[in-house]
């Protein structure tokens, strides 16, 4: 399976230059947890839910005023198209993360991928094999 299929594609992205606002704006109206922090469309960093609880909320520091180049984090993992999911899922679990940018060979953005598009897929792909094979071990046809 193509990663691309079940990351958000495009990555909600903002500038180092924005404020803590405007990230946590652009979070909630595309509804996603992490925005990617780019630079003519070259990744820089990430801005987490996570961020927000631990460098600006529990520092005390003002969301309107606070630029993300203070406060995001700039060690990111990041994926490319050629990952597959179960290779992003053990990457992102080892990691400890729950968003990994998707980037191409140049190291722009691509996509986000969260564990959340992983295992939403991973349940579905589940459920299908369950199905199959309840349609198998209940037909009723030659040879059943």
């Amino acid at each position: 399976m193509d990663l691309l299929k079940v990351a958000d594609v495009p990555a909600t992205t903002v500038t180092k230059d924005a404020t803590v606002m405007e990230a946590v704006n652009a979070m909630v109206k595309n509804r996603v947890g992490a925005v990617a922090v780019v630079e003519q469309g070259f990744l820089k960093g990430i801005f987490t839910e996570r961020d927000v609880m631990i460098r600006v909320v529990q520092a005390q520091r003002n969301p309107e005023i606070t630029r993300l180049r203070e406060v995001m984090t700039t060690s990111v993992q990041t994926a490319s198209a050629g990952t597959t999911p179960s290779e992003a899922l053990s990457q992102m679990i080892e990691q400890h993360i729950r968003h990994l940018p998707i980037t191409d060979e140049n190291g722009k953005i691509i996509g986000m991928l969260s564990i959340r598009h992983l295992l939403q897929n991973r349940v579905e792909d589940l459920s299908h094999e369950l199905e199959a094979v309840d349609a198998y071990l209940t037909a009723d046809g030659i040879g059943g």
